[in-house]
């Protein structure tokens, strides 16, 4: 049975139970009392938790077991012995059969695969309707169990309110417990690859060049100090010297000169900036600035300048974040209290005295946040640094040099054609980890800042 099919059909008899269970508690007796402890919406909404809820989970449970069961049966069938003992090889013909088994309009390309058609076809069939029928029953038994237990004395407001607060508690698990998948998933792959490298190596070494490894030393190739410097030096350094004035900038204008009408298009169109996509940012970076930026160097006596430098990247990656410096400051300057300001113009304090001197202060722990806040978001930016940053790894302070970052790294090693227990590969995890560590690091700084330096005013 269709996915989707299955699931409107569960909607509609979670409808059906909640008006059926609705009307029944519009005409419970009230016995003498006021009024009853549920609205007959909430007993409705009591019969249709249960109608969807138990069906709904199966049907979760059931499309993670199915397909190893229908591909048991496939694997259990005559035709199964002329598949290939490689496993990639067999689960490519497996899943060619699916294709066709699930579209009549298709055909199979392999002569193995198209004998495993047919007996594929049954076996979706067969467990397909096998989990539509029980979920539906599940639908039914569960709707039937709250319809006779509604009655005029059921607490099913109590019932409703525990439910939709255990599906805000899974909700918010889910969330975390991504996080944790990500980060054992990482830490899994870390630990095979500084198994193989020392870690010193890797966090200390200062020279980065996985195409040519020495199996004997992997680590004297592997070293990601100048994959840190570049990170830092393009997200944290070039990018945050024109996001943090003009982001900064930007919120006094908005907050303390602009007149209402002004503010109302020009904070949209400001924040328009962090809507656009990072690979039209790329592009603008890539085609544009950078070209500019080589153009620039030229002129000022390197006629050797490469158009992928870590200014052009920086630059770009600084306009993408203004918008994240410019609203957090928005909002820690509007929350100052008005008396504030008002008391520092009553004393004769001019306008830009007053931002300077008391409001700059008052919103500071918020504006500290958001720039530790951009940062973060700016070293984890990927699409930029590929487009326009060099894969050279250079230690430099000169900005017109090619970098590299450790994004841009990440994407090269894990889109090559290295083998995936090889520590060329294996070193884009310990990348990916030390990234998410540093990520993680300056949001609990962030949120140390504000929850420590922010001050109450009454």
């Amino acid at each position: 049975m269709n996915g989707f099919a299955l699931l409107f059909l569960i909607a509609g008899l979670g409808l059906i139970g909640w008006l059926t269970a609705r009307a029944r508690a519009g005409k419970f007796d009230r016995g003498g009392a006021k009024r009853l402890h549920s609205l007959p919406a909430q007993h409705g909404f009591y019969v249709a938790m249960w109608t969807m809820l138990p069906a709904l989970l199966f049907i979760a449970m059931w499309s993670a077991v199915s397909p190893g069961l229908v591909k048991q049966e496939v694997l259990e069938h005559p035709a199964a012995a002329q598949l290939p003992q490689f496993a990639f090889e067999r689960d490519a013909l497996l899943a060619e059969a699916k294709r066709v088994a699930r579209d009549s309009s298709a055909t199979a390309f392999d002569p193995v695969a198209e004998a495993l058609v047919a007996p594929t076809r049954t076996a979706l069939f067969r467990y397909g309707w096998t989990g539509a029928a029980i979920a539906v029953l599940l639908a039914f038994a569960g709707g039937a169990f709250a319809f006779t237990r509604s009655r005029a004395n059921f607490q099913a407001r109590n019932r409703v309110e525990r439910g939709v607060m255990g599906l805000l508690l899974v909700a918010s698990l889910i969330a975390i417990l991504t996080t944790l998948g990500i980060f054992l998933s990482l830490l899994w792959e870390s630990l095979r690859f500084f198994s193989v490298v020392p870690v010193t190596d890797f966090l200390f070494g200062t020279h980065w060049s996985p195409q040519v490894i020495d199996a004997a030393h992997p680590g004297k190739s592997l070293g990601a100090v100048p994959l840190f410097w570049g990170t830092f030096f393009i997200g944290a350094v070039i990018a945050m010297f024109v996001a943090i004035p003009f982001g900064l900038m930007s919120a006094i204008y908005l907050t303390q000169y602009a007149a209402p009408r002004v503010r109302r298009w020009m904070k949209p169109i400001l924040e328009i900036l962090a809507g656009v996509p990072t690979v039209v940012y790329g592009y603008f970076a890539a085609l544009t600035v950078a070209p500019a930026v080589r153009d620039f160097a030229v002129m000022l006596g390197m006629p050797y300048a490469s158009s992928e430098s870590a200014l052009a990247a920086g630059l770009v990656m600084g306009v993408m974040i203004i918008p994240f410096v410019s609203s957090m400051a928005d909002d820690s300057i509007a929350a100052v209290p008005t008396a504030m300001r008002d008391g520092s113009l009553a004393m004769g304090a001019t306008t830009s005295e007053t931002i300077s001197r008391v409001l700059i202060p008052a919103a500071l722990p918020g504006v500290v946040a958001g720039v530790l806040l951009a940062i973060s978001r700016a070293i984890g930016e990927t699409m930029i640094v590929v487009m326009a940053a060099s894969g050279a790894a250079n230690i430099t302070l000169n900005p017109f040099e090619s970098a590299t970052t450790v994004t841009k790294q990440i994407v090269d090693l894990l889109t090559g054609e290295a083998e995936f227990d090889s520590p060329k590969t294996l070193a884009a995890f310990a990348l990916g980890l030390t990234l998410f560590v540093i990520t993680l690091l300056l949001n609990i700084v962030a949120l140390r800042v504000v929850k420590k330096y922010r001050e109450a005013y009454e």
